[in-house]
């Protein structure tokens, strides 16, 4: 079945379908969450037939697609041909995962007063899935499993639905880079092991601490990110099939 037709769960059609949405809005979208989740690197060249093909749909779709998303700033076009996702300037991600750290701190420090043994024994459980995932050198599923951790101490202040909400809408912009960067055996290893050290502190019940330990963790995350960015530069333009996953020694 195609990509579109397995997240949409519908068939394709030219018209909006009982819930309204229309072929061209369905290819956006699922362009879009490509896009913010990482699985389009930073520097992927995307071409309407690839897409297409990889959709299972025509290529006028994709086209009106990759327009909008050009007006949205998700993606640049390229001087030979198509478009790419762009890559970010490193003030722009050094920012980004500066409020990041900030907020994240908090957070947990936030999360450490209330957390109960259920849920700590949730995240060990994460956590070990995280690790089997990486010694099967899985990099997809560590992936799953570290935004799994993530969420899951996220959810633990979803009653602070402000607060809430600015989390979620920060983590739209950060989930790609974690992809990028997980991509490094050693930074997923860094990730796991910064994790470790979040639920060593959350079992400790030191506030302090666990707003210390996930602000070092953001930081580290940040360096790799921006490790990743300038060899994305240096590298160019690239296209990645559909479904591909380098490991990066």
């Amino acid at each position: 079945m195609a990509a579109l037709d397995t997240i949409m769960n519908r068939g394709p059609s030219n018209k909006p379908g009982k819930n309204g949405i229309s072929v061209r809005e369905k290819t956006y979208s699922y362009l879009k969450s490509n896009i913010l989740s990482g699985r389009f690197v930073q520097g992927e060249r995307l071409t309407e037939e690839h897409l297409a093909e990889e959709i299972g749909v025509s290529r006028t779709p994709v086209r009106e697609a990759l327009h909008k998303l050009e007006q949205d700033g998700l993606i640049e076009p390229l001087e030979s041909r198509g478009f790419c996702v762009p890559m970010d300037s490193q003030e722009e991600i050094e920012d980004l995962f500066e409020l990041r750290a900030v907020l994240e701190g908090y957070t947990l420090k936030i999360i450490c007063e209330r957390i109960t043994d259920e849920q700590i024994v949730k995240l060990e459980e994460i956590l070990e899935k995280a690790s089997d995932a990486l010694r099967r050198k899985r990099i997809d599923e560590v992936f799953q499993w570290n935004t799994q951790f993530h969420d899951t101490l996220h959810g633990m202040v979803a009653d602070k639905r402000r607060f809430h909400n600015l989390i979620v809408n920060m983590r739209k912009y950060v989930l790609r880079y974690r992809k990028d960067t997980l991509q490094y055996l050693g930074a997923a290893t860094r990730a796991g092991d910064g994790h470790r050290q979040i639920l060593l502190a959350l079992k400790l019940k030191d506030p302090e601490l666990c707003e210390r330990v996930m602000r070092v963790h953001i930081r580290q995350s940040k360096e790799d990110a921006l490790r990743t960015n300038r060899e994305a530069k240096e590298r160019g333009p690239v296209t990645v099939s559909a479904g591909e996953s380098p490991i990066i020694l």
